[in-house]
């Protein structure tokens, strides 16, 4: 079975009745038409009548079952009435956020990781959510742990290398979020839950390797800048190189040519401010 929405009669329609059948009453006991015992009946039969007033508000749905049996469920907004001897499960139709609990995972290289998720979810059907499982909001929650820890063992936290086109957690974050919210889909349809938006909240490497691997990422760091520095100091070089030969400044062979790039890499690349040595002598030959 699936969804089935009901409809109801306006309270405003039923309650001018229950006011009547109550008036009609005292009036009747009042006048001495009627004996005081039968005031309790329509007392009896006007709570009968009130018990079936129910009052929804906008998102929000009833679920009518009739001794067992599955009506159908009320999403119309306002004061209604409907068979006293319905049962009602009230069901909201918000949108509702959850932020899962960090749990430590090992990811795709075996890395310990601490992840969470933050959920955006609302119930799209409400007999599922009513039927088919004991505690859908229960039900969310486990899902969501287990979709995490699987999420986290299919891709790495991040790639070692540059030249690697691994999805990774860390850095393709659009791919893993719609891998994430397919997988969330697919588990909670079944409860009637529709997955508006999952992307990963927090994500960091386990404390006990979270020391070494930021070693890794500083000394990563440190290549990139180094490598950086060189080409620009090579191209400096180049670039003097070229212009004392076309302005015929001086003349160097191989060797002063040697000398004079060694002195100016070491001055370029250094990390620290060099020192500099006047030479009395000439380089001329």
């Amino acid at each position: 079975m699936k969804e089935k929405i009901t409809t109801a009669i306006s309270g405003w329609i039923v309650l001018p009745i229950v006011l009547v059948i109550l008036g009609a009453g005292l009036f009747g006991v009042l006048s001495e038409i009627l004996h005081p015992g039968l005031m309790v009946i329509f007392i009896l039969i006007s709570i009968f009548i009130i018990k079936g007033f129910i009052v929804i508000y906008p998102n929000q749905s009833k679920v009518l079952t009739f001794f067992g049996k599955y009506v159908g469920t009320l999403k119309e907004n306002g004061f209604s009435w409907v068979n006293p001897l319905y049962s009602r499960y009230k069901i909201s139709l918000r949108a509702r956020n959850f932020d899962s609990e960090r749990v430590k995972v090992n990811d795709k290289r075996g890395n310990p990781i601490l992840i969470s998720v933050i959920l955006v979810w609302k119930v799209d059907d409400t007999y599922k959510a009513a039927f088919e499982v004991s505690d859908y909001e229960s039900f969310v929650r486990v899902q969501t742990d287990a979709a995490v820890r699987k999420l986290a063992g299919t891709y790495s936290y991040d790639n070692f290398d540059d030249d690697q086109a691994e999805i990774t957690l860390r850095s393709d974050t659009g791919e893993v979020s719609l891998a994430l919210e397919k997988e969330l889909d697919d588990r909670l349809a079944m409860a009637g839950i529709e997955v508006i938006e999952a992307r990963i909240g927090y994500l960091a490497y386990a404390p006990e390797i979270a020391s070494a691997m930021l070693k890794r990422q500083q000394a990563e760091a440190i290549v990139a800048a180094r490598l950086k520095i060189v080409e620009g100091a090579v191209s400096m070089v180049e670039n003097a190189l070229d212009a004392l030969s076309e302005k015929q400044i001086i003349h160097l062979d191989e060797e002063k040519k040697a000398t004079m790039v060694s002195n100016l890499m070491i001055v370029l690349c250094s990390d620290k401010e060099a020192t500099p040595v006047i030479n009395t002598g000439t380089l001329l030959p």
